[in-house]
């Protein structure tokens, strides 16, 4: 089986909300509800892979040491496995900006059960809710 690797965030604001994009029409997965990030590219490192994504699909600025590892999602799919490490940062430059058509929302800790999230995800809502 495949293994995809993929790098995600929990960005946090100063109230301590999380940042959910949903996935837009026509992605796998549309509709759900997930940590913002991306596929790591050869010769990227994760927080690499999180800097470049959050300026693709965010219009924001980041650095790998505003990046703290938290927990992963390790999740067998039909087609693939996902390893997903996810940081927290409460740290970037600019306004966001939802560049790929995704919709944004900022929740509550005890909300993001509410959202539907892909299976990788939801296992990661409780460690970041008691994480916070």
């Amino acid at each position: 089986m495949k293994v995809v690797l993929v790098s995600a965030v929990a960005l946090l604001d100063k109230d301590n909300r999380v940042l959910l994009a949903q996935r837009p029409e026509g992605k796998s997965m549309a509709g759900l509800w997930e940590f913002p990030g991306g596929k790591i590219e050869a010769g990227e490192t994760p927080e690499d892979a999180l800097v470049r994504e959050l300026h693709e699909e965010l219009g924001i600025e980041t650095w790998n040491s505003c990046l703290a590892p938290l927990t992963f999602a390790s999740h067998s799919y039909d087609d693939f496995h996902l390893l997903m490490p996810l940081f927290v940062c409460r740290k970037w430059n600019g306004i966001l900006t939802a560049r790929e058509g995704q919709t944004l929302a900022w929740v509550q800790p005890a909300k993001l059960k509410d959202y539907p999230m892909p299976a990788a995800d939801v296992p990661l809502i409780p460690i970041l809710r008691d994480w916070l």
